[in-house]
């Protein structure tokens, strides 16, 4: 074997050592996200009336929280069907007249993906969901610089 061989094996072990330790960051953050929603969530409802979609948050494939308002969000369960919900830049809801209904209403995530049925609406309390955040520090991971 080659030095450069030898030299390019090793940075490829090192970039996917990196990749993996970012997925596991990553899915750690989203089910600490999807449990933020389903402890602040509330009894499920039947509908909720909306003008504008103000934000949106994926959670996973078959969940995504709604807000409406700064102040007003919903967690909708969807039936698994958004394959991209995590990856899409826009989605679309149905309605009348300005009223999303559970088991009748869909999430659409684009004009080629099939757009995906609401099985559960549930109004999430904002105070609740952001109050694991108040008057904590945030976290710093600190670490010594190695000595030259």
């Amino acid at each position: 074997m080659t030095f450069r061989t030898i030299l390019v094996t090793l940075a490829a072990g090192v970039l996917l050592a990196g990749c993996a330790r970012i997925g596991k960051d990553y899915t750690a953050r989203i089910q600490a996200r999807q449990q933020a929603y389903a402890a602040a969530a509330g009894e499920p409802v039947k509908s909720f009336r909306y003008f504008t979609l103000w934000s949106w948050e994926p959670l996973s494939d078959d969940e995504l929280a709604i807000y409406t308002r700064p102040n007003e969000a919903w967690l909708l369960d969807l039936d698994g069907s958004c394959r991209n919900l995590q990856f899409t830049n826009h989605i679309g809801l149905t309605s009348s007249v300005n009223e999303v209904s559970a088991r009748f209403d869909r999430v659409i995530t684009g004009p080629q993906d099939a757009p995906c049925f609401i099985k559960q609406i549930r109004p999430v309390d904002i105070a609740k969901l952001n109050e694991p955040q108040q008057g904590k520090p945030r976290e710093v991971e600190e670490q010594p610089r190695p000595a030259k």
